[in-house]
């Protein structure tokens, strides 16, 4: 298979593997590009919970970014795990530095167990500053609300916080309609110029660990090679459908996806 894209990840790494900066590795690689790395934290956790994070010093993330993208140019960036002022602002700088384009912001706040990941000050600086240098910002409902103090109890609601992320600076957004009581699942992407809903038969599962992760590396990845927004959303969406569809059923909480469900392996190696 020839390398399509490389594509930079700015994440933390979740030692369980199922999201995170593992999660965006196995997405990007499953998916034919080549995925290079800036870790912002390095957390202890499985799929019932995280039990400890440790941040990796703002100086030495803008010197990933940095050092990474002046020897192998991004075609595309991924943004997940920001977990301060600091590091965001760090983040902020090295790719006004390094020129970097094609940004997709998933503004992780919180783990599938319930764990607080950002604090209060970051969310301030991650909507006045870093929300309007990106190309897209993909939060799930919860993160939308927060962002915006919409209740989304709805997908006028979504469409409600959407438009408040356009007037916060957003050029795109897509959000994603799992938290929603619903048989089919509804994400949302809005721009100035146009709104597309992409439906989906919504899978009755809590093997959901690194949905977030693993969709927004996989927009990622298929703007990098070329893609439009619209369509990279679109592509992700059903890569992670059937990531969801295969689940491994791996652990006693909240388990992980099938990355390599793009992988058709040849017969002499099954």
């Amino acid at each position: 298979m020839k390398i399509k894209s490389k594509i930079l990840i700015i994440a933390g790494s979740d030692s369980s593997g199922g999201a995170g900066i593992q999660a965006d590795i196995k997405s990007v690689t499953s998916l034919g590009s080549f995925a290079m790395t800036a870790i912002t934290a390095v957390t202890a956790q499985n799929t019932t919970g995280v039990m400890s994070i440790i941040p990796v010093r703002s100086k030495e993330i803008f010197n990933q970014i940095v050092f990474t993208s002046k020897d192998i140019r991004p075609d595309s960036v991924k943004i997940g795990m920001l977990h301060s002022s600091e590091v965001i602002n760090s983040v902020l700088k090295s790719i006004k530095k390094s020129k970097l384009k094609k940004i997709i912001l998933d503004p992780v706040m919180v783990a599938k167990g319930g764990t607080k990941l950002i604090d209060n000050k970051a969310i301030l600086v991650l909507k006045k500053k870093l929300i309007k240098n990106v190309d897209l910002i993909t939060p799930n409902i919860p993160e939308a609300e927060i962002l915006t103090k919409i209740k989304i109890k709805s997908i006028s609601d979504m469409k409600n916080a959407a438009k408040k992320l356009l007037d916060l600076g957003a050029k795109n957004v897509l959000i994603k309609g799992g938290h929603l009581s619903s048989k089919n699942l509804k994400d949302i992407f809005v721009n100035k110029k146009e709104t597309a809903i992409f439906v989906n038969k919504k899978i009755d599962t809590k093997n959901t660990h690194g949905t977030g992760c693993t969709l927004s590396s996989a927009i990622a990845t298929y703007y990098g090679c070329g893609k439009t927004l619209k369509k990279s959303c679109e592509l992700g969406i059903r890569y992670v459908n059937n990531a969801i569809k295969t689940r491994p059923n791996f652990g006693k909480g909240n388990g992980p996806i099938n990355h390599l469900n793009s992988f058709t392996i040849d017969k002499k190696f099954r």
